[in-house]
């Protein structure tokens, strides 16, 4: 038997953890899927009924089981202690559902607090007692991150400034203490949609933060001739240093460097690509994920069509794949899964491409392990 890919939740492990009601609850050719899958990946989407919801796919894009959420979710953080996953709204959304993949308990929605609404991303605390979210405090232009205690039916608790505004992606630091923060710099409000009102005078910053304080470690700004240069999803390397992807504001003809390095004590730094790659991604990054085997960071574009994959040590590009409205991105052995907004999941390492044309996916995918 082939041994588990590394970091991925072997199939005995999810179906012993599982148990027989979740492959009795799911259609035989699903739990003949579930059986045989060797990796398990949740996703947002939106289906060509206009039904939105969260689906848990094996490797080679077969639906293990999917959940229906009340408006458009945005990304999925999983907690490995208690193996629950929270699927959250896509700004200005104000939801964020809890769910088992075994489908053993009920799910769980959170509402956002009055004069808040989440950004679409969120992390657990390392022994899962707590939910860190980032949100929008509209009224006051402000980041925040609201803490939620998961062993309380996910009351909210409290919350920190991200000493920013519009604080998009987060990741918890290998310290287990400290989060990193993608304050994208862009200051919205729901009764304005998801108009971005303060472009002339955005500041971006990607901030180091004391979870159990709320207090302020480091603050990384980009040059000011770059402060409509968002930067808004990260990922940690095996070295412990984040990866970010930004979104440009400025003309359409300028094409500033869009990926970039920091971490604590070190100074942020922007990654030279090639001209012809870097006009492929039409001043967007949709998604940044790493891959521990083979020690690579990969990004994608959905506005331009591309993906590119990246030597985390020397941060050369070693390659770059056209690929149609291609967002979502996570480790799968030695290479990446990608989904696309035709319903594609595409896993490079073992050749697989399979279609669902009645899924749009969302912006990002979760490897659950």
């Amino acid at each position: 038997m082939r041994a588990p890919k590394h970091g991925l939740i072997d199939r005995r492990l999810f179906l012993k953890a599982a148990g027989a009601g979740f492959l009795a609850s799911l259609a035989p050719e699903a739990a003949m899927a579930a059986l045989s899958a060797d990796a398990v990946f949740a996703t947002a989407f939106v289906d060509r009924d206009q039904r939105y919801g969260v689906a848990v796919l094996s490797e080679r894009g077969e639906i293990l089981h999917r959940l229906d959420l009340p408006d458009r979710g945005h990304d999925v953080t999983f907690d490995p202690v208690t193996r629950r996953s929270v699927a959250f709204a896509r700004r200005p959304g104000t939801f964020a559902v809890v769910f088992d993949h075994a489908g053993r308990t009920e799910p769980v929605t959170i509402a956002s607090a009055a004069g808040r609404h989440f950004f679409g991303h969120g992390v657990f605390s390392p022994d899962g007692r707590l939910l860190y979210a980032t949100e929008n405090d509209f009224d006051a232009a402000a980041g925040m991150i609201g803490i939620y205690d998961a062993t309380d039916g996910f009351r909210r608790i409290g919350e920190f400034s991200t000493h920013g505004m519009d604080p998009h992606e987060l990741l918890l630091m290998p310290d287990g203490r400290t989060l990193a923060i993608a304050n994208g710099g862009i200051e919205t409000h729901p009764d304005f949609g998801r108009a971005k009102l303060n472009i002339a005078t955005m500041e971006p910053s990607l901030v180091f933060i004391d979870r159990e304080t709320g207090d302020l470690v480091e603050k990384h700004r980009l040059p000011s001739a770059l402060h409509k240069l968002s930067i808004r999803h990260i990922v940690i390397d095996n070295a412990g240093s984040i990866w970010f992807g930004c979104q440009y504001e400025g003309p359409a003809l300028d094409q500033p460097l869009l990926v970039g390095t920091a971490r604590p004590g070190d100074e942020m730094r922007l990654i030279d690509m090639p001209p012809d790659v870097l006009a492929g991604f039409r001043n967007y990054i949709g998604s940044v994920a790493a891959n521990g085997d083979s020690g690579t960071v990969a990004v994608s574009s959905p506005q331009g069509n591309q993906m590119a994959v990246i030597d985390a040590v020397t941060g050369k590009i070693v390659a770059r794949r056209d690929m149609s409205e291609v967002c979502g991105l996570a480790p799968d052995g030695a290479d990446y899964l990608a989904t696309t907004g035709e319903g594609r999941v595409v896993c490079a390492s073992s050749g697989g491409d399979r279609t669902l044309p009645e899924y749009v996916w969302d912006n990002h995918i979760l490897r659950i392990g």
